[in-house]
């Protein structure tokens, strides 16, 4: 038993989120597009997106770019779309897992734009943003489940006034439509142990 509870710990440990706000294991890329959350905002929603760059295809840095302001508008046609936007994530989880945290979670990340969760807008002030790469319509990799699960933990751990996980669909309806059809809800609250409450649309 010894064993098994210090092996806990120690997973425990690496999907910690410390009191600045960061994940003690993720890959760290500060992004500019982040400012304080209002008046002290508790955190009460956590918020699924997915991207892609350029739409559909994955790999290479060309989210990271997006996020940091250092996307090249003439480096893809798609990209003269969106190179001019200022936004940001909290967290981007690869196909193959890889976590990527943009902001601290204390801060204010832009991810979320206009939008409703439960009669209150702004949902930017009180939420935590997590991007997934990937497109409504394919389906998301078991790496990416399982690191996702693992961060839910850990942020509900670490703020226990969270209430509810929801898509971008559900707080911009009609304006968003991801993390899509593709998206498991049931798989991830399967894998992430979180009671059923925690599924709330807006």
């Amino acid at each position: 038993m010894k064993g098994a509870a210090q092996a806990a710990a120690k997973v425990a440990f690496q999907d910690a989120i410390n009191l600045a706000g960061w994940h003690v294991r993720a890959r760290r890329v500060g992004s500019p597009n982040v400012d304080g959350r209002p008046g002290g905002a508790a955190i009460e929603l956590i918020v699924i997106h997915n991207i892609s760059l350029p739409p559909g295809q994955f790999g290479g840095r060309a989210v990271e770019q997006l996020f940091t302001n250092r996307l090249q508008a003439d480096a893809h046609p798609y990209f003269a779309q969106v190179a001019h936007l200022r936004v940001s994530a909290h967290f981007f989880i690869s196909r193959d897992g890889r976590l990527t945290q943009f902001a601290s979670t204390n801060r204010r990340a832009w991810h979320a734009g206009v939008s409703r969760w439960r009669g209150r807008d702004r949902c930017n002030d009180f939420s935590i943003g997590i991007e997934l790469e990937g497109t409504d319509l394919r389906p998301y990799t078991a790496k990416q489940y399982a690191r996702l699960a693992r961060l839910i933990r850990a942020l509900v751990c670490r703020y226990p006034a969270i209430q509810a996980v929801a898509g971008h669909a559900d707080i911009a309806p009609g304006r968003k439509s991801d993390p899509g059809p593709a998206f498991d809800w049931a798989r991830l609250a399967a894998e992430s142990g979180l009671p059923q409450r925690f599924r709330k649309l807006a």
